[in-house]
């Protein structure tokens, strides 16, 4: 019996020709290939915050334009703003000296809404780097030397708690202290629920320090922004010697959705608005952010006058 051969199973199939050696670029081609392909295999990385969107009219803003405008709209719209910008467009050259707010006792309650306190406390302080609502700076505006106190509304709606009565407690006592005028930038949507009566207590605690401050004669100026109401408005943000407010900022105790739902009857335009409570006497004057240090500096230069005659 005949064995195949196994060396010749079938018809051979062409061989593929083998590459040929790759030519090295030469020339001027080969000092630029680098970085062209470096420029079209990377991708360049957009920031997702390079636009702004106008609150009013809807168009986009530049974000570096907005910051240089002191985030000003061109419509006009005072956006809110945080402490650490606030105390940086207020004091002269953005140089001011940061002063400690006390620590308080954390959730005394226990309170839950669904979601503990703490942990609502915890997610505030990682979105806003802030301890809590109140930020307090030492420095000079135009010149004249004060204690700057801001609430922060990004910080739980600028809600008045412990922490935040005990943050005013402390600036008017540095004030007293330096003998200098106090100015707070209020902003809040009212009292912190999860604190209960403690929150509602701060409303006296703040009235009692704004009064230390006037046995001494030392100005305290307020600076109503957007939005300023509940608890905060019914204390120290009515108990100024002067009530300044910025364009367009919702001032007020209840909300005009409440008050609507409430007495049933359509609000007047511009209700609660800082422009229309001027015209109330409620507000002595609107100034513009870009303004605010100038008209500060100069009011608490004027109410400082007999003081300074004195020492």
């Amino acid at each position: 019996m005949a064995t195949p051969d196994k060396s010749n199973k079938g018809p051979k199939l062409p061989q593929a020709p083998s590459p040929a050696p790759r030519r090295e670029r030469g020339g001027w081609l080969s000092k630029i290939a680098p970085g062209i392909s470096n420029f079209v295999g990377n991708k360049r990385e957009t920031p997702e915050n390079l636009w702004v969107k106008d609150p009013d009219t809807g168009d986009m803003i530049y974000r570096s334009d907005l910051e240089a405008a002191l985030w000003v709209t061109p419509s006009g719209r005072h956006m809110r703003i945080g402490a650490t910008l606030r105390l940086k467009f207020t004091f002269d050259d953005g140089r001011y000296d940061s002063l400690p707010t006390p620590e308080v006792v954390e959730d005394p309650l226990h309170f839950s809404d669904g979601k503990p306190y703490k942990e609502r406390l915890k997610a505030a302080r990682a979105s806003t780097g802030a301890r809590d609502v109140m930020a307090i700076g030492y420095g000079q505006v135009q010149g004249v030397n004060c204690v700057v106190l801001v609430q922060d509304f990004a910080f739980m709606g600028g809600s008045l708690g412990m922490a935040a009565g005990e943050g005013f407690i402390a600036a008017a006592e540095a004030a007293v202290a330096r003998k200098c005028p106090m100015v707070v930038f209020t902003a809040a949507g009212g009292a912190r629920m999860q604190e209960g009566a403690l929150s509602l207590m701060q409303m006296a605690r703040t009235t009692l320090a704004i009064q230390e401050l006037k046995k001494v004669q030392l100005p305290y100026i307020v600076v109503l922004t957007d939005p300023t109401t509940g608890g905060v408005t019914a204390s120290y943000a009515m108990l100024g010697d002067i009530h300044l407010a910025e364009p367009g900022a919702l001032i007020g105790f209840a909300g005009p959705r409440v008050i609507e739902s409430t007495i049933r009857e359509k609000l007047p335009e511009g209700f609660q608005r800082s422009e229309y409570l001027v015209e109330k006497g409620m507000v002595d004057r609107v100034v513009s952010r870009s303004e605010l240090p100038e008209v500060l500096g100069a009011l608490m230069s004027m109410l400082m006058g007999g003081k300074r005659k004195a020492a």
